[in-house]
């Protein structure tokens, strides 16, 4: 039987997926860091109307379109994504894997027919996938190689035999090879598979080496090219029966001491740990009483998560009794392997289980920190992130005193270039006592701030008779006070 590829592109996947959750209406990017700048990684068809393309940056494209709104690239929602199009694709054959970053890739050799043929099929795929507001590209031949080329170039389907005819009219591009090999076979007027073709074989391997000659034989099918299946992700899970029914926290907690430990021995087995782990408990009556536990960092240690389970089994309704208990790790971490040696420093965890604790009350993203940022700015010199995705990183390192307290800055009425001795703010009315300063700032006008792009700030430190610290700037280019923080 003759071997059938089915290449999947999806030319917008980034920016899609982000679309069909948050729609949006106008141009729009997906942005991802390269070569010292933020450049435009996938965008939507009104900004490519617009006349964005890939790989600019993001200053040349908001000067382009200033209505353009971006977010930046997340490879793990991407991944995550793409997984569940792999899933989705398995109703029409078994082999089904992702391709790259953007696309999927299915051996349909004996399974076209199930569904009416090639062309149902082609068309059905299309039609669902477009249904599910996703841009989409299929090209179906004999090969990978092949298919993949009419995917992104000519989407349509190969007759059986026909390869070498399909690609004949494609551009050299199509083969999968890297730009450099592109830009070579043009300027020595080779823009087609088929003039590629039409050269001796020896000529071809000697002029442009071994990897040009390895494509076109994948492409036409003169050297195998395996599609392997998408592994399916572990299942962490384990469960225990009861022969009676238990109702007692002690018996439950005691029944986690029995599963825990397989639980975590498969955790260390595949190197990861759990990030959230979810506690059933089976009723006799058939009803489950579940118990879910968000951890602020991947573990794998059974005497951890047992405590942390604690106050989540207290609150367990038992009814008649609960005779089955399952432990799932329903979301899990890459943990790096660790050298265990006498020398070895005992890790304090106590700070990561408290956050859980807190956590699991308020929610994680609620627990944030403060982590040093490199900007001499002072309202960018720190940022704020969730404390349970973030490590303590950093040193903070200033050689000028700060206010405790900073806010948007708030005009007062004073425009002359020493600092007002009476002044207005917050219908308080202060004078001042001591200046300190002036600290000249200049803005970081290498970054998008509509709030600051141009001019500088005279920052002083202002003690007022009535107690309040202040720490005010004046702007020489357009004269005016403004204050800006408290010193506590």
């Amino acid at each position: 039987m003759k071997k059938r590829i089915v290449s999947v592109w999806f030319p917008r996947l980034h920016s899609d997926r982000v679309l069909r959750q948050r729609p949006v209406s106008g141009p729009f990017a997906i942005t991802a860091h390269a070569q010292n700048t933020d450049r435009v990684l996938c965008l939507n068809h009104d900004a490519s109307r617009a006349g964005l393309e890939r790989g600019m940056s993001l200053s040349d494209a908001h000067a382009l379109c200033p209505r353009l709104r971006v977010e930046p690239y997340d490879p793990h929602a991407d991944q995550t994504f793409l997984n569940g199009l792999v899933r989705w694709a398995r109703r029409y054959c078994p082999w089904v894997a992702p391709d790259t970053v953007d696309g999927l890739i299915m051996d349909i050799t004996g399974s076209a027919h199930l569904l009416g043929g090639e062309e149902v099929m082609f068309d059905d795929m299309t039609r669902r996938l477009q249904h599910a507001r996703l841009s989409v590209r299929i090209g179906i031949a004999d090969t990978r190689g092949a298919a993949w080329a009419l995917a992104h170039y000519n989407p349509s389907i190969a007759p059986i035999g026909e390869t070498r005819a399909a690609l004949r009219s494609l551009p050299v591009a199509a083969l999968r090879i890297t730009p450099d090999e592109d830009v070579t076979l043009q300027r020595l007027g080779l823009k087609t598979i088929g003039q590629l073709m039409d050269l001796p074989r020896s000529t071809l391997g000697q002029r442009f080496g071994a990897s040009v000659l390895m494509r076109l034989d994948q492409a036409v099918g003169d050297q195998a090219e395996v599609v392997s299946p998408h592994a399916e992700p572990p299942i962490y899970a384990t469960r225990l029966s009861f022969p009676e029914p238990i109702g007692l926290c002690s018996d439950v907690m005691a029944g986690l001491d029995r599963v825990l430990p397989t639980l975590c021995d498969k955790l260390r087995d595949h190197d990861v740990g759990a990030r959230q782990v979810v506690l059933v408990c089976r009723r006799v009556d058939g009803q489950d009483q579940q118990v879910e536990l968000r951890l602020a960092r991947p573990l794998r240690d059974a005497d951890r998560i047992k405590a942390l389970f604690e106050r989540g089994v207290d609150e367990i309704d038992a009814g008649f009794g609960i005779d089955q208990i399952r432990v799932i790790a329903t979301q899990v971490e890459h943990l790096p392997v660790q050298q265990m040696t006498y020398a070895t420093a005992q890790r304090h965890d106590g700070l990561h289980d408290l956050i859980t604790r807190l956590g699991n009350r308020i929610g994680l993203e609620n627990i944030r920190r403060f982590l040093p940022a490199d900007s001499h700015i002072p309202e960018r010199s720190y940022t704020v992130a969730p404390a349970a995705w973030t490590d303590p990183l950093g040193t903070w390192v200033t050689h000028v005193r700060r206010p405790i307290r900073m806010f948007p800055p708030e005009a007062i009425a004073a425009n002359a270039s020493t600092p007002p001795k009476h002044f207005r703010w917050r219908r308080l009315s202060l004078t001042t006592a001591r200046a300190t300063g002036p600290e000249r700032i200049a803005p970081e006008w290498w970054l998008p701030d509509e709030n600051w792009r141009s001019g500088v700030r005279d920052y002083w430190r202002i003690e007022t008779r009535q107690g309040r610290r202040l720490w005010m700037f004046y702007t020489p280019q357009n004269p005016a006070w403004f204050v800006h923080g408290e010193f506590a």
